[in-house]
């Protein structure tokens, strides 16, 4: 496999794809096998799962590159006054869309991402029933691959294709009132919407492939939940913004929550209309 990623641009993408694919095989025992839940203080699900996925990602990044710090999910509780020394690290969600996994569903992922000054380097997504992966960073690209294949390159899309309609991507499970007001504005400007759910990192990368046109997150989200699949979809062209239209970025600060973010092709002619209508 190795050999087949020889060709990504970064030295460090071949290594992290196959560590993704591997902590995705340590996840594949425990799925739909009424696995136990418990809840982390947060309330949010946790599983044998997600920490054996954890322990495979902490110890093959730690070999990888000893010198560059890990903040996994699953191993959070790292002072911010550690953290503000941090030049660069990895930002891992071992197990994304546990609640997904739970359910026995296949859209669950794990992502690993490299920071670095708090924005994305690359990010590598994998999806453990599948085998399928996705990798990509702003100025490095970005691809696809799936088992025995090489990877392809892939790139969003500026506009749908003729007959079919703007695609939304949306949680299967998180909105709000605010969301709900920008799907209402961005149908009364582009007309009909067509919604795709779809759970966990995995939205993201049907932008960054073409398969879909934007995704509004105006809910709560985890810096872990989003940086490795924003890399992938600024490697295809695309961007994530905040809602004062900066690149979104992972500073190391107290909490680890992420702030409302819009993903969208970078040279989308509709930009400064979806801004407009998550600022209202």
């Amino acid at each position: 496999m190795s050999e087949t990623f020889m060709s990504f641009p970064h030295p460090l993408m071949a290594p992290v794809v196959e560590l993704a694919l591997k902590a995705g095989e340590a996840i594949l025992p425990f799925w739909r096998v009424n696995v136990a839940v418990t809840a982390k203080s947060d309330d949010s699900p946790v599983t044998a799962a997600d920490m054996a996925a954890h322990h495979v990602i902490l110890a093959g990044l730690t070999a990888l590159a000893p010198t560059i710090p890990v903040l996994s999910e699953e191993d959070a509780n790292i002072p911010q006054s550690v953290r503000a020394g941090w030049q660069r690290w990895w930002l891992v969600d071992p197990l994304d869309g546990t609640k997904e996994f739970i359910s026995g569903s296949e859209e669950f992922t794990v992502n690993i991402a490299l920071i670095e000054q708090g924005r994305v380097v690359f990010g590598v997504v994998s999806m453990p029933t599948s085998g399928r992966f996705y990798v990509g960073g702003a100025g490095l690209g970005a691809w696809r691959g799936d088992k025995g294949a090489e990877p392809l390159p892939i790139q969003v899309r500026e506009v749908p294709a003729a007959g079919e309609a703007f695609t939304v991507v949306a949680s299967r499970r998180h909105s709000s009132p605010e969301q709900e007001r920008l799907l209402a504005g961005l149908s009364d400007s582009l007309g009909e919407l067509q919604l795709a759910n779809i759970g966990s990192s995995l939205k993201f990368c049907l932008l960054a492939e073409g398969a879909a046109d934007c995704y509004p997150r105006l809910a709560p989200t985890s810096q872990w939940d989003t940086a490795a699949a924003q890399g992938v979809l600024e490697g295809a062209g695309g961007e994530v913004l905040d809602l004062s239209g900066a690149p979104f970025c992972y500073p190391a600060r107290e909490s680890l929550l992420n702030e409302f973010f819009l993903a969208l092709p970078a040279k989308a002619a509709w930009r400064e209309k979806l801004l407009a209508l998550a600022r209202a």
